[in-house]
């Protein structure tokens, strides 16, 4: 049976004529803690957007426990044991799960004809009321109320989760799983008019390669020069007006999925972070059938700002749909996201929220930079660690000074909360959810901006193939957020601008294609070396030069950046030798792009799972 003690206010509110009692007087008066604890966690306050309570159980003068203890000797409100009385299967027929997360309370029972509902925090009695009806009140740990909602509500919950993301801009309604009878008259015909005229076919490929590779010389090149004109973004020091404002609770979600191996380097990055525990509400997000994981997960002892939420088992198992899921538990203002072998800068999210308060109030979020520890492991590592520098201490960096909609990161990005939940949060379907939010936040008129801080991960340097694996999913998703959003081009023109759509265009369809033409690169630099290839005889020798020259041009930008982007990171060492084999790199670029297409027709929402602590 339930512990249930005497409900006081049997579904009134006390009388006007009592006397209030204050949480801290409670706790002083029943012994629990005395009076110069509770004068500090008061002043500890002032500066927070926090509850009293929470402030102690944080930091460790108090148990969960102990307050819901007081919290029901305060409000006369009885306890309500839902492990052992858990809430009647008919009240919950109607119940929408995100109202019950919301609220953190639930319909649990009736008794004498009368409904009592279970809720973790005494001032949020007037609107569950509200929410449910006329009842009785009762008190449940947060932990425990949790963990019922997710037993009532968890298929209903996964299924929300996958279709979060509206309709017309999701790819779930663009493309199957497998192949279908368009797909297959789609590839049949594609084959059939490269048998029928070859040739023409060829020179119709290169054409197209050479407008791609043309419009992505000059926007990076532009980009390239905005940066270089305007310098690296600065570092704030000096402090600002938003240093004397309220700070707000901050949410991070770092999705797992077999990530036994970085379990406890995780914790050990989560813990050195430098913001108010009271503030900091972190999820891991789990799948269900993720045993390994969740047992290092057990094996370490949690803080009370680290929670667990266990995504139930389904067909589809993706970062996004994980995200989805969690996101409703989450009671932050402001949404971060971590990847489960990330070292991020212990400053970060007070740099991350400082920047959200100074900014306009259309900055939906913030990227932050990505970099590697294990930068000089070997070959594949340095190229990597190139390739991010490049990617973001530049040509993002430029992009975004020039005003135009960045494709994020999958890590250290972080969201002003009611912007997120406004355009539909992430498309679960979408295997590179990050790059497809940030069009979409722009579409519906909200930007993205880089800050200086840093993030480290662990570069994919085990073996080719693991890297093309991943860098597959990346072309991938990049290929069905194009296909996407391009479903009416005209509104996506509305939405973004002339020239919003032209930058898509390059970013995306540009980046893809300018992949896939590395190889025709380099046959075209062998011919005008001399080897001879008879059906290059029918292509026009202007092709030739022109496909050679923004062949040539791509990569004077490219080391010119990398050279820029190592600058800005302080990197110290012999870079050169790194720099000068980076076209051989490009060529595993290459293999990704064409393994990514076949995907697309194949296994579109599969979801390749990159390997975390193989290099220790």
């Amino acid at each position: 049976m339930a512990q249930v003690l005497s409900l006081k206010t049997a579904g009134a509110h006390p009388a006007p004529e009592a006397p209030r009692r204050y949480l801290g007087d409670v706790l002083v008066s029943s012994g629990r803690l005395a009076r110069e604890q509770i004068d500090a966690a008061l002043r500890a306050q002032r500066g927070q957007n926090s509850l009293l309570g929470t402030i102690l159980v944080v930091e460790g003068l108090l148990s969960q426990d102990a307050l819901t203890d007081a919290l029901s000797e305060q409000s006369g409100l009885g306890r309500a044991d839902l492990d052992t009385a858990p809430p009647d299967p008919i009240l919950l027929q109607g119940v929408d799960p995100l109202v019950c997360l919301r609220l953190d309370a639930i319909p649990w029972r009736k008794r004498g004809g009368r409904l009592e509902i279970a809720i973790v925090n005494p001032a949020n009695g007037p609107a569950a009321i509200a929410a449910f009806g006329p009842a009785t009140l009762a008190l449940a740990s947060p932990d425990a109320l949790r963990t019922t909602i997710t037993r009532a509500f968890g298929a209903r919950m996964r299924r929300h989760a996958s279709h979060r993301c509206p309709k017309r801009l999701s790819c779930r309604s663009l493309v199957r799983s497998g192949f279908s009878r368009r797909k297959a008259a789609l590839a049949i015909g594609l084959a059939g008019g490269i048998l029928a005229a070859p040739l023409a076919a060829l020179n119709i490929a290169l054409a197209w390669l050479l407008v791609a590779n043309l419009s992505n010389v000059v926007l990076r090149g532009v980009a390239l020069a905005t940066r270089l004109r305007r310098g690296p973004q600065p570092v704030a020091s000096a402090p600002k007006l938003v240093d004397s404002r309220r700070l707000p609770r901050v949410s991070v979600l770092v999705p797992l999925w077999r990530e036994a191996r970085v379990a406890e380097q995780l914790l050990d990055a989560l813990g050195a972070m430098e913001y108010p525990a009271p503030l900091l509400d972190i999820k891991l997000v789990l799948e269900e059938e993720d045993l390994t994981t969740r047992a290092a997960i057990d094996r370490c002892t949690l803080p009370p700002t680290i929670d667990i939420v266990t995504v139930p088992s389904g067909a589809l198992r993706t970062k996004p749909l994980a995200m989805n899921y969690a996101l409703p538990f989450c009671r932050g203002e402001v949404i971060g996201i971590y990847d489960a072998e990330d070292r991020p800068d212990p400053g970060q999210l007070r740099a991350i929220v400082h920047h959200l308060m100074d900014a306009s109030p259309d900055v939906a979020c913030v990227q932050g930079y990505l970099d590697f520890y294990n930068d000089r492991k070997n070959w594949m590592s340095r190229s990597f660690t190139i390739e991010y520098a490049v990617w973001f201490r530049v040509f993002l960096t430029g992009v975004q000074r020039l005003g135009l909609p960045i494709p994020l990161g999958g890590t250290t990005v972080f969201f002003r909360r009611r912007m997120l939940e406004e355009i539909g949060a992430w498309d679960a379907h979408n295997v590179t959810e990050d790059a497809d939010l940030g069009m979409r936040l722009a579409r519906f008129g909200y930007r993205c901006e880089m800050i200086p801080t840093t993030t480290l991960e662990e570069a994919n340097c085990v073996g080719a193939a693991a890297w093309i694996g991943q860098r597959s999913r990346w072309n991938k998703g990049y290929a069905l957020t194009w296909a996407s959003h391009m479903r009416r081009p005209l509104r996506l023109w509305r939405d973004l601008g002339w020239k919003g759509f032209l930058s898509f265009q390059v970013l995306f369809l540009g980046s893809l294609t300018a992949s896939a033409a590395i190889p025709f690169y380099w046959l075209t630099a062998f011919v005008a070396l001399g080897l001879d290839v008879p059906v290059w005889a029918h292509v026009p020798p202007l092709m030739v030069w022109a496909l050679l020259l923004t062949g040539a041009t791509g990569s004077v930008l490219m080391i010119t950046a990398a050279n820029v982007g190592l600058r800005d990171r302080a990197s110290r060492g012999r870079w050169g030798w790194t720099i000068a084999f980076l076209p051989l790199y490009w060529l595993l670029a290459a293999a990704a792009v064409y393994r990514a297409l076949w995907e697309v027709f194949t296994d579109p929402f599969h979801w390749t799972k990159t390997e975390h602590g193989l290099d220790p």
